[in-house]
């Protein structure tokens, strides 16, 4: 899935503004009922159902039954619609993660980066369009300011500097959304072929069985027959060996786990 969308391509300072509400609200123009919330609404659910690419002014003025230019009214452009886009679906990570109550009792850091990762898989799983997009530039709205602010602070008893939590953050989310694209694409191939999992291996079988016989490949050869199954986690088990590691330099720091 090549990366085709960046987001902040638009106009950063009115995306700020929609996304905290600080910008002049459109008093007159648009049709009646036609708001920010539900422009963005309905983007969202075109770019799940359709891809990102189905997402512009003039399909959402259709979906809408409105005239585009009382979508403009709203929000500039495409550009800043998908920031917003952005902020919206990244809101639904971690439930009340964007809300946090204060006094609940802290996690602890591994339990933390436990839900952070399997929110993050759920997000990509729910919006692949996700995938599409090059947030390197993340326009920064209530709902990704929200989610990191609780990932943050179930972190702090790791003992480790701020920059270093930063790359705490960084290294999960490339695990996850690495993890995400490779299941991502498996759903995909299928849809895109017609062709099953098994019809595709199916089909290399008979001279896959030649190739394993002939010696050449040892180690391969002796592989069980559940090495490559559907039924072993390879998320899971990714996810607790990185936290085994990150557990080792926790305990470096602080004279304990997480």
């Amino acid at each position: 899935m090549a990366t085709t969308e960046s987001s902040g391509g638009g106009d950063v300072s009115r995306s700020m503004e929609l996304l905290w509400g600080t910008g002049e609200r459109a008093t007159r123009g648009p049709k009646p009922g036609l708001t920010l919330d539900r422009i963005v609404t309905a983007a969202v659910e075109l770019a799940d159902a359709e891809g990102l690419s189905a997402v512009s002014m003039r399909r959402l003025s259709t979906e809408l039954g409105a005239g585009t230019m009382s979508l403009y009214r709203h929000v500039p452009g495409r550009a800043e619609l998908m920031d917003l886009m952005l902020d919206r679906v990244q809101g639904e990570s971690g439930g009340s993660a964007a809300d946090p109550d204060p006094s609940a009792a802290a996690p602890g850091w591994r339990k933390t980066v436990e839900t952070a990762a399997r929110d993050e898989l759920a997000l990509y799983q729910a919006h692949p369009w996700l995938l599409s997009v090059n947030q390197t530039r993340p326009v920064l709205g209530p709902g990704a300011i929200g989610g990191m602010e609780a990932t943050l602070a179930g972190l702090k008893d790791m003992g480790l500097t701020d920059p270093e939590l930063i790359s705490v953050l960084i290294m999960v989310s490339g695990y996850v959304s690495g993890v995400a694209r490779t299941q991502v694409h498996a759903v995909e191939v299928q849809q895109s072929t017609g062709i099953s999992d098994d019809e595709f291996w199916k089909a290399q079988e008979p001279i896959l069985s030649a190739v394993m016989n002939s010696g050449r490949y040892p180690a391969m050869a002796t592989l069980s027959a559940d090495a490559f199954g559907p039924d072993f986690d390879h998320f899971e088990f990714g996810l607790q060996r990185l936290l085994d590691g990150l557990e080792v330099l926790v305990t470096q720091r602080t004279g304990g786990g997480g």
